[in-house]
């Protein structure tokens, strides 16, 4: 008896473990964190092809969450919260409590710095290795926070409005009184981008290599660091821009306004591509999750809204506060922390309780008044930039626990730090990729069948236009000639012309009567034991 290889014992053997990890039921939970949504209503779509296409898209959607719902078992890392004891909130724990009650590595990451040139401004490198802040009054520094390492410290003897990371924190850009200066991390000046005039705000986006900034009379720039050249220049029309962030899940730049409107940019088109009415007063705070999922605004109007970017519909949740918020932040994990003055707090979004969802997870006052917060990366903390300094605060169960290192490494060495730059140039996304939806990159552009009707109308009526032509007047020649020159070059380009639309109408019926509607499934020729007494058709004349 054959034995079977074992290569085909292994294929079966993988086809029906797979069978049985299908039938495994799914934690509801894990399903709806991974969820991107419900389906698409079909209603409005007309023809079968694009409904077949979009039923597709939501079938796959369905099955990536439920591939990363099945993978969260490889995820041992979860994120801790505060817990309080009966009658006791987590609010009241200071951040001297829960120094004492850390483990030494996380109560190290607990610090104050007392500076002299603020009001700061801070920015955290992607993988929340090294820290960068910059003072009104001209003091840059960048450090690596987590080991207390000092990169460089200078005072660039101007006015410093934002600074950003560029790639990883061998560089950064610092957006001073009248241009944009870059520099490496030895505080080296490498570049001053005059063309980026009066920054008041920079973004830096990490899969394009562009960095962003805003003008305080309107301008958005969009320059490639990688090359150096201008993508885009062009002025928004809203006066001076304070309120800036971008979308991480599609590189869209948000702009708020003094009217309560936030409006969506791309380096590509000169217009904005959606607007949102999100308060009625002028917008103070702005800011997107990491995932591009929510954006969280704050107004005059002393509310907070949360909202879904992907639908770019109402709010889905609403905050009061009692006074009038200036910074907002959203961590990895869904916590929103806030400033009002020098007082900072942070809510838990993920509460069922309407009670517990309104108050504050956690509250810490300042010496100063808060000029910039944001939370660092695969860590639970939370920088906060203020007049006096900076401070950073431990915020349980803020950060990211499970990180993917070919994304962001926090342990990255200098030979994988290198590596990791000629992966990100060769794997460089280009700008003219940047729109509202990204998906529809990988979409075939058809046009309908109205616009084709249309031009397949309009070849068809078209009819050869009038052909004017004036000979030149010469003295040797004769008015009769130069009437009989000027009949036949206009018979001539007027055949050339009847010619070149015959033919191509030719071509347009030609195109339809070759389209010919081919079944999905041709059904095979029926064999018959009888078959063979069939007569065979000679080939040729009979």
């Amino acid at each position: 008896m054959d034995k079977k290889p074992k290569a085909w014992k292994r294929k079966t053997f993988d086809r029906s473990m797979e069978q049985k990890s299908l039938n495994i039921p799914i934690d509801p939970a894990a399903l709806l964190r991974h969820s991107r949504g419900e389906r698409m209503n079909m209603d409005g779509v007309q023809s079968k092809m694009h409904k077949i296409q979009a039923k597709r898209k939501d079938i796959n959607m369905e099955f990536a969450s439920e591939q990363a719902a099945r993978a969260e078992i490889l995820l041992h890392e979860e994120e801790g919260y505060l817990e309080a004891d009966e009658g006791e909130c987590t609010t009241n724990i200071t951040q001297k409590e829960i120094v004492e009650n850390v483990d030494i590595t996380t109560a190290m990451k607990h610090f104050n710095l007392a500076l002299d040139f603020g009001p700061y401004c801070m920015r955290y490198t992607k993988n929340g290795t090294h820290l960068l802040i910059g003072g009104k009054r001209g003091h840059v520094a960048a450090f690596d926070w987590v080991q207390k390492k000092l990169l460089c410290e200078m005072n660039v003897m101007e006015s410093v409005h934002d600074v950003t990371w560029l790639m990883n924190h061998t560089m950064y850009a610092v957006a001073q009184k009248n241009w944009v200066h870059v520099y490496d991390h030895k505080g080296t000046e490498i570049h001053c981008i005059k063309i980026m005039h009066r920054s008041q705000r920079l973004e830096y986006l990490p899969y394009h290599f562009l960095l962003n900034s805003a003008g305080d009379k309107g301008f958005l720039s969009w320059i490639d660091v990688s090359i150096g050249t201008t993508v885009g220049n062009y002025p928004t029309r809203m006066g001076n821009i304070s309120v800036m962030t971008q979308n991480p899940w599609n590189a869209v730049t948000c702009i708020g306004g003094s009217k309560g409107v936030v409006s969506m940019w791309s380096p590509m088109v000169r217009e904005p591509l959606a607007k949102m009415l999100c308060h009625p007063v002028q917008l103070t705070a702005l800011a997107i999750d990491p995932k591009g999922m929510h954006m969280a605004t704050a107004g005059l109007d002393r509310k907070i809204k949360i909202w879904d970017i992907r639908q770019l519909e109402g709010p889905i949740e609403t905050y009061h506060t009692n006074t009038a918020v200036t910074e907002i932040d959203l961590s990895q994990r869904g916590l929103l922390a806030l400033s009002m003055g020098n007082i900072c707090e942070i809510y838990r979004r993920n509460n069922n309780s309407e009670e517990e969802k309104m108050k504050p997870y956690m509250r810490h006052r300042t010496n100063g008044t808060i000029s910039d917060i944001r939370f660092c990366p695969y860590e639970d903390i939370l920088g906060v930039a203020t007049a006096k300094g900076f401070n950073s605060l431990i915020v349980p169960g803020s950060g990211e626990p499970n990180f993917d290192t070919y994304e962001a490494n926090p342990y990255q060495s200098r030979s994988q730090r290198r590596e990791q730059e000629i992966h990100s140039l060769l794997e460089k996304i280009p700008a003219e990729f940047i729109a509202l939806n990204p998906c529809q990159i990988d979409e075939v552009d058809v046009p309908s069948a109205k616009a084709r009707l249309e031009q397949k109308i309009k070849v068809l009526t078209l009819k050869p236009p009038k052909i004017n032509f004036e000979p030149r007047k010469r003295n040797r020649v004769s008015k009769a000639k130069l009437v009989q020159i000027k009949r036949n070059v206009k018979e001539t380009r007027f055949r050339e012309v009847v010619n070149e639309i015959r033919e191509l109408k030719e071509k347009v019926l030609a195109e339809e009567t070759d389209v010919v509607e081919t079944p999905d499934f041709i059904p095979l020729e029926s064999k018959n034991v009888l078959d063979r007494f069939n007569t065979k058709k000679k080939k040729g004349k009979h």
